[in-house]
């Protein structure tokens, strides 16, 4: 994997989900990303972004305004240098499956993922194989999260959307009869997702 593509490190993981500290202050993938982190030689958990957060080092200790006689934000951080220190930029990622060789499973992993490990954002060419089955929709509108479900919902699947090339109708059509299914109960559910898709027809 190349070097220049990582974007953190592993901070804080458990079975569902991982967050990471990104190298650079705001410069998290976006919401609804998917991302991956490597156990070992071929194994790599895939997860999405589901939360981005900015703030101190420091726990319990908030950054504090400073740009009152600054004329822009850049000024602040020229006047600053040194809260490029002292903040920094955190991802939380659900996981949505794993990998292990060629073959990919929607499912939970055996592990969780390691502290320290490096995160990646995943190449097109691995969203749209990760894409291939939806099996993860599942896990997406069960889970329990600081955002709403069909925000991250509708996220996830434009940022798998916009690699699909000439296929992102049929994807989304898929997606949405999929998503159908899922919410047979819950229509007001399936209406707010397909909503944030901008895709009002299955």
């Amino acid at each position: 994997m190349p070097e220049e593509q990582k974007v953190g490190e592993v901070i804080e993981a458990c079975t569902l989900d991982f967050v990471t500290q990104c190298y650079e202050l705001y410069r998290s993938p976006p919401l609804g990303s998917l991302v991956k982190t490597c156990w070992d030689t071929d194994q790599y958990l895939y997860g999405a972004v589901c939360n981005v957060l900015t703030g101190g080092i420091e726990p319990g200790r908030r950054p504090i305004a400073r740009g009152k006689n600054e004329s822009s934000e850049a000024e602040v951080y020229h006047s600053n240098p040194q809260l490029m220190k002292l903040l920094r930029s955190e991802f939380r990622t659900l996981v949505l499956g794993y990998r292990l060789g060629d073959k990919i499973y929607q499912c939970l992993p055996p592990r969780p993922a390691r502290i320290h490990g490096f995160v990646y954002p995943c190449s097109p060419g691995e969203i749209i194989q990760f894409s291939q089955s939806f099996d993860f929709l599942n896990a997406l509108l069960k889970a329990r999260l600081d955002i709403s479900v069909e925000a991250l919902t509708g996220a996830v699947l434009r940022e798998m959307g916009q690699v699909q090339g000439e296929g992102k109708h049929v994807f989304l059509v898929a997606a949405g009869k999929e998503l159908a299914a899922l919410l047979s109960q819950d229509y007001g559910q399936l209406k707010a997702i397909l909503r944030g898709l901008k895709y009002d027809a299955i």
